[in-house]
Order: C-alpha cells, then structure tokens, then sequence
C-alpha cells in the first residue's frame, strides 16, 4: 500500500469524428488524467471542438440558472452511456433558452415580491420607534408657518435636564416613550428667533432625530395594521407563486432530466478540450493512466471508436516527474486521514505515500495521550450520530474514539475512574518514569522511519547525492543512530563509547564537509556558516526526540485531570457529585481531546512530513462521467446505433 502506483503517459491518434466517442470512452472506464502540454509535431497545431464547447457552456448555464428555480438532481442518472453529436447539443441549449426565457419571469415576479417585502419589513422596524405616538405621522413630514417640531431619542439620563432646557426656548416637550435607557421624544414650539438656540440645546443633550419616512402617512396603529396586512398579502402571493412554478417544473421535470443526462454525457468531450490537438482528419490527445488500467483502457477504445486508432504508451521520463500525477489509495479506512494528509499537500510522484503511515501512527498516539474506554466510546458515539455533517471525517472520529477505547482498557480507565475495569497493563500514573522512558523510544523509532523513507524517496526520483548527505539523509540517520546509542550508553553506565563517538564525530566532519564546498563565501562567513548548520543538526534531532515527551505527558495530564475532578465531586452532595462528574467529563473530551488532537498533529507535520514528504505532487484526477448511476457493462453508443435500433421491428 506504501509503494506508489506505476503511471505510464499515453498518446491517442484517432480521427476527430470519434474524439466525442473516446472521450465517453476515457471517462467510463476512470482512468485518464489529460496531458495539456502541447505535442511536439508542429502540425498538430488545431483546437477541435470549440464550437462545441461554447454551446455546452452556453447550456450549461442556463441549465443552472433554471436550477435555481427548478431544483434538479446534480448527478442525473444515466440510464444509458451514448455520445451527444453536436446537433443534439445544440437542440438542447435552444430549448434551454426558451425555458430560461419562460422562468425569467417568474425570477422577476419573485424579486418584486422579496424587494415588497424588504420594503414593508424596513417601514415595520421605523415605525415601531412611534408605536407610541398617537398622532398622524402625515402631519410631522414638513413644518408649518407656525409650529416647530422634533421627534427623536435621548438619554433617559439627559431627560429632565432637556425639558428645563425646552421650557427656556418656549418649546414643549412629550415623551411618549421609554425603552431601557433612552427615551423617545416629541418636542413642539412656535417658529421663530429660538429655533437656532434650541438646536444648540438638542445637539448638546445627545438628541438623535427620527425620521418619518414617506411612506408612513397616517396613525401609527392603522400604519401597523396595514403594514402587517400588506406582508400577509405578500406571503399569499408567494405561495401562489411557488404553486405556479413547482406546477410549470414538474411539467418540465422529465426534459430537464433528460438535458442535464445530456450535459453530462457531453461533458467529457468539453473537459478534454485543453488537452486536444488536430491537424485535418487527424486528431491528438495525451495524458496518465495508471499502469495496471492500461489493458482495459485499450480495450474500451478498440470497442467503441468506429474508426482505426493508435494508442502509444512509455514510462515516465525524469523532468516529466513534478508533471505526473499520484493515485490516492482507494480505501475507505484511509479517506479521512487522506483529508488530513491533502492538507499538507499531495505527494509526487514515486514518491511513498504517507497516508498509511500517517493512519497508524495518529491511531497509535491519539490512543496513549486520550487513552479512557467511557470518553472514547464517547466521542466514536457522537462522530457517528453526527456522520452526515462530518461526511468523511466522521469515520475519523469514530476510529480515533475506537483507538481511545482500546487503550483505555490498557490504562483501566473508564471515564477517569480507575477502580471500574482492571488494567490489561497500566495506568500511566502508576509509573510514569517508564511512561516517558516509552516516548523517548517511540520518538526514535518514529524519527529513524522518517528518515528512512526520506532516503527512500529521493532515491526513487533519482537524487543520490541529498539521499546521502542531504537533510535526514543517510549521513544524518548515522549520526542520529550513533547519538541515540551513545545516549543509552550514557544512561546504563555513564559512559558515551568510543564507537558512537566515532560515528557521531565521522558523520558531522562528513556534513561539514559537504556544507563547506556547497558554499561560496568569505572564509569567515564559511566557517560560520558550517559551525551553526552542523550545531543546528546536533540540536534538531535531540530537541525534535525531546518533542515527544509530549505523548508520556498528555498521557500522565490525563490521568492527573481526572483525578483532579473526582476530589472536586467527592467534596459536593449527591447531587453535586454526579453534575461535577458529568460536566468534568464534556469538559475533559472537548477542550483536552481537541489539544491531544492539535498535539498529534504537530508531531505529524512538523517531526513526520517534513522529513520525507515533499508536498507539491500533483492529485491524480481522471475524466468521469458525472452521474448518480450507471447500469453495469454499458456500452458506449454512436449515432448509427441509435438510429439502427429506432429502426429495428418491435416484437
């Protein structure tokens, strides 16, 4: 599962009447990923099919503009595999016009009724700043000869100081209404020399005007009553709408299944296009196929195309490689941590891809820093019951609660109770010096196999020299291997080793080495340069070893957690007891399960992918057909087939 899928790069040379037939072809059996780059005979110069190209967008976005009106499947079921002729598609998209045509009206009638609505909920949210003014709002939209008015909000706090203030400019002030801290207000005066006077005041005091809109013209309770019959009348308008048109659609339902069954179908042939050449009669067409798909690749072609073809097929060459796609593994196990690998990047191809690996070791680590049988059974529970929002990641869950529940028995801890189950093993606190001691060698043994696929991939593209002395190199694995073993040395009995030594100092005098003639510069600079570079090394693999200390202690915090919230449950009531248990729980598997999980992931990225996995492959993504449904050994039909079959005697 590790090792790579062979590719091979394929050329088809066939007539350009049958490219429709061997794009339908190419995209059932699911194995063709196209090869825009341009062929090296200069003749083969030609784009075809670019008239129909633009009528099948020109459908296809009418076919979506209808779909917003119409709701129809987004993978029609394809009852049978035939190839769409260029006058089928072009009846298509003229039908679809006069469709859309048709349901651009009631696309219109409903915007009006939307912006209706829009219109009478906006005077609604105005109108209920004077639900408590019993006056003619009418009245208040212009000033008389002799009355000077204002409507608007201020501080409840500022309310009694404005009044005296009012009284001062001969004016009149009404609050009608009072809502928390601010007050709504009508201020009423004669026209004349203190209106500029009272303005300083209001502005003073913190008063905001209201203003009334047009359209509200009478008493706030008819203007209320109105309001509220017009949106009722809007709302029976749409339901009479909405009858209309799922009337209409389900008339059209039939046809429009058919045309999308027909966009589908012809969609191949449109995806191909940047991939297509010809030159006269004679059309070009390039692309990756898996190695193992070849056969039956050949095979379909030699069955469907009426015309005689060549199919030439050679191995990737070496500058092509950035250029070849990698084939994910198809396992449904491997889905949602194929998720989490993509978003690091895809792997290129010959290259090994991680998400196997990556699968085992998250499981394996996940399990021993959130090791309890209750809360991992309870987060495979909730990833389960909530597998429609989560899609795919929902498997994840379920797996990496499994994985948790497994090594809860281990531990012998159930919902953090350790007197529950007996330990298989152990619990982490009982001997957490062993604990660590087991991090240090996962550590190891998980570094030394980053290194060693690193190794492993860059002598799979051809790059010797960096498999060697490059960066978690083969150099750079002796080195850690020598530290490693000097290390336990130390450890039993004081003593680093001569043989180690050895090895630890040949390796680094080895990357300096190679440092120092990669690098052009002062001899100073040079000197400098090498010393941090190979301190750097030295650093980078005890500190990266250290950074898995992190699974003993997350184990050990754990543990600790739970023990801290059953003494918080033992010093409450009965009642309180089970609540601080309860609520401890929800507490330990959302925030520390979501920290194990970003822990685990770090340690995946950072101490894993970036060793060994480049990152910048390109996803293998082969032409398909887009449908719900396909009946099995369908056989791709021509026109003549059609019509010899219309023609055929009915028994």
């Amino acid at each position: 599962m590790l090792t790579p899928t062979a590719m091979r790069h394929v050329r088809l040379l066939a007539l350009t009447e049958d490219l429709p037939r061997a794009a339908l072809a190419l995209a059932e059996t699911e194995s063709f990923h196209p090869d825009a780059r341009a062929p090296t005979e200069a003749q083969l110069s030609g784009q075809p099919g670019h008239d129909y190209r633009e009528v099948y967008q020109q459908a296809q976005a009418r076919l979506a503009k209808i779909g917003r009106l119409i709701p129809s499947a987004t993978a029609p079921a394809i009852a049978e595999v035939q190839v769409v002729e260029a006058a089928e598609l072009a009846g298509v998209n003229d039908w679809l016009g006069r469709i859309w045509h048709e349901a651009s009206r009631y696309e219109e009638e409903r915007r009006r009724l939307d912006d209706e609505e829009r219109l009478v909920i906006e005077q609604q949210a105005t109108l209920a700043n004077f639900a408590e003014l019993e006056v003619d709002l009418g009245r208040l939209h212009s000033k008389t000869r002799f009355l000077d008015f204002y409507v608007g909000i201020v501080p409840r706090e500022n309310l009694s100081r404005l009044e005296g203030a009012v009284a001062l400019a001969e004016h009149l002030l009404y609050p009608y209404m009072i809502r928390g801290d601010r007050a709504h207000v009508v201020i009423v005066g004669p026209c004349g020399e203190r209106e500029a006077q009272l303005s300083s005041v209001l502005a003073s005091a913190g008063f905001q005007a209201l203003p009334i809109p047009r359209g509200l013209d009478s008493a706030p309770d008819e203007m209320g009553k109105a309001l509220a019959e017009r949106r009722r009348g809007i709302a029976a308008e749409r339901a009479a709408l909405h009858e209309r048109l799922a009337d209409w659609g389900a008339s059209l339902r039939e046809r429009l299944d058919a045309a999308a069954q027909t966009l589908a179908l012809a969609e191949p042939f449109v995806a191909l296009d940047p991939a297509l050449r010809s030159t006269g009669p004679l059309a070009y067409l390039a692309g990756w196929v898996p190695a193992r798909a070849l056969a039956d690749l050949r095979a379909r072609l030699a069955e469907t195309l009426s015309h005689p073809f060549t199919l030439e097929d050679r191995a990737p060459r070496p500058e092509e490689r950035p250029l070849v796609p990698s084939v994910a593994p198809r396992s449904r196990l491997l889905a949602p941590f194929r998720l989490l690998v993509k978003q690091y990047g895809i792997p290129q191809y010959g290259e090994v891809d991680p998400t196997p690996l990556f699968a085992v070791t998250f499981l394996l680590m996940f399990g021993t820093m959130f090791g309890d049988v209750g809360q991992g059974a309870v987060i495979a529970v909730l990833a389960w019951l909530l597998r429609r929002r989560l899609g795919r990641l929902a498997l994840f869950g379920v797996l990496a609660g499994l994985s948790s529940v497994a090594f809860g028995f281990l531990f012998g801890s159930v919902f953090g109770n350790e007197h529950l189950l007996p330990a298989l093993w152990m619990s982490p606190l009982h001997d957490p010096i062993l604990m660590l001691q087991l991090a240090l060698g996962w550590g190891v043994a998980f570094l030394v196999l980053a290194c060693l696929l690193a190794i492993y991939n860059r002598l799979a593209v051809g790059n010797v020299r960096d498999a060697l002395l490059g960066p978690h190199g083969l150099v750079n694995l002796v080195f850690y291997l020598a530290l490693v073993w000097g290390g336990l040395g130390l450890a039993r009995d004081g003593t680093f080793g001569w043989l180690p030594g050895a090895l630890v100092a040949a390796s680094l005098a080895a990357l300096a080495g190679h440092g120092w003639r990669h690098l052009e510069a002062p001899l100073g600079e040079r000197l400098l340069v090498v010393f941090i570079e190979t301190l750097e090394t030295v650093l980078g693999y005890v500190s990266n070893t250290l950074s898995f200390l992190r699974v003993a202690a997350f184990s050990l915090n754990h543990v600790a957690l739970s023990i801290a919230i059953f003494t918080l449950a033992d010093m409450m009531g009965d009642i309180g007891h089970w609540v601080t248990l309860v609520l401890g729980n929800l507490f330990v598997i959302g925030l520390e399960g979501g920290i194990v999980m970003i822990q685990v992931m770090r340690l995946q990225y950072y101490e894993g992918f970036s060793r060994y996995f480049s990152g910048n492959g390109l996803e293998f993504s082969p032409l398909r057909l887009r449908r719900a449904a396909a009946p099995i050994g369908a056989r791709v039909r021509t026109g003549s087939d059609r019509g010899q079959r219309a023609a055929a005697p009915r028994r």
